[in-house]
């Protein structure tokens, strides 16, 4: 799914971890370190936007894509 999308959003405690994914290229570590919770499934909530998939909840992420 992740390199099915331009950029993805990964919401990270109070951060928010933006990645291009066409422009930057990250490795299969890299996106699995992002997209994975602890106990080794998908974060959640998990939301896909045309090209765009969102990762975890973080209301600035959400407004920028969804607006």
């Amino acid at each position: 799914m992740a390199r099915a999308v331009d950029e993805i959003y990964v919401a990270r405690g109070k951060r928010v971890v933006h990645v291009d994914v066409k422009a930057s290229r990250p490795g299969r570590a890299e996106l699995l370190a992002l997209l994975l919770g602890p106990t080794g499934g998908l974060r959640a909530p998990t939301l896909r936007v045309g090209r765009t998939l969102l990762v975890g909840f973080a209301e600035e992420a959400y407004a920028k894509v969804l607006r």
